[in-house]
């Protein structure tokens, strides 16, 4: 089960490279640190991975991320991370595999966690506007009998579409928010952050 380690540090890595873009696309319309809490809740994670006497177990790789995030992440997202990762280690258990059943099912919490946690809906210019599409992309792909891969790749790009759409809306959660129209035009860091995971998590599984 060392592919799930590997699959999250290369995760991890990916956010961490890009700390720069996110902070730039966070300092137009919020506090510019986007970049740097996602490296410092990515870089602890990975630390209490290595650390894990069992790092094939679902449940314990997703709680050690909400718990990295919910210890040293601050911010707007921080504690949606952190809410989104607690929440989808409950929904597993010790047989829990990656298909795409459990993706549904994983992605569903945490999607209720961000909802319940941040009271958003879709169409505020959050990551919400990425994750619910990807989430469809999976109930769809079931009802379609696709395979797992096809549903990732389908899920980068529907990820990429959400990311773009958050620039042709207004904030109405967060800081950015006080910009009112004026952050029409720009993309959502917190949406950002979400496409590089769901396109970091298909281009492993294309290697």
């Amino acid at each position: 089960m060392t592919r799930l380690k590997d699959a999250v540090e290369h995760i991890a890595k990916a956010i961490i490279s890009q700390k720069d873009y996110l902070n730039m696309l966070d300092k137009a319309i919020g506090d510019g640190d986007h970049g740097n809490n996602m490296a410092i809740g990515f870089t602890a994670a990975l630390e209490d991975i290595e650390n894990m006497n069992d790092d094939g177990n679902p449940s314990k790789v997703l709680k050690a991320i909400g718990t990295a995030f919910s210890e040293n992440v601050g911010g707007a997202a921080g504690p949606l991370y952190a809410a989104a990762f607690n929440r989808a280690s409950k929904a597993c258990d010790e047989n829990t595999s990656f298909t795409i059943d459990s993706v549904i099912k994983v992605l569903g919490e945490a999607i209720e966690a961000i909802k319940k946690r941040g009271r958003v809906k879709p169409g505020e210019k959050t990551m919400l506007d990425v994750l619910l599409p990807v989430y469809e992309v999976f109930v769809k792909g079931k009802e379609k009998d696709m395979t797992l891969f096809q549903c990732l790749g389908e899920a980068s790009r529907a990820a990429k579409e959400g990311a773009d759409y958050t620039r042709t809306i207004s904030a109405s959660k967060g800081r950015a928010s006080y910009l009112g129209i004026r952050s029409i035009g720009h993309q959502d860091p917190g949406a950002t952050s979400s496409l590089i995971m769901v396109r970091e998590l298909y281009n492993f599984f294309q290697r």
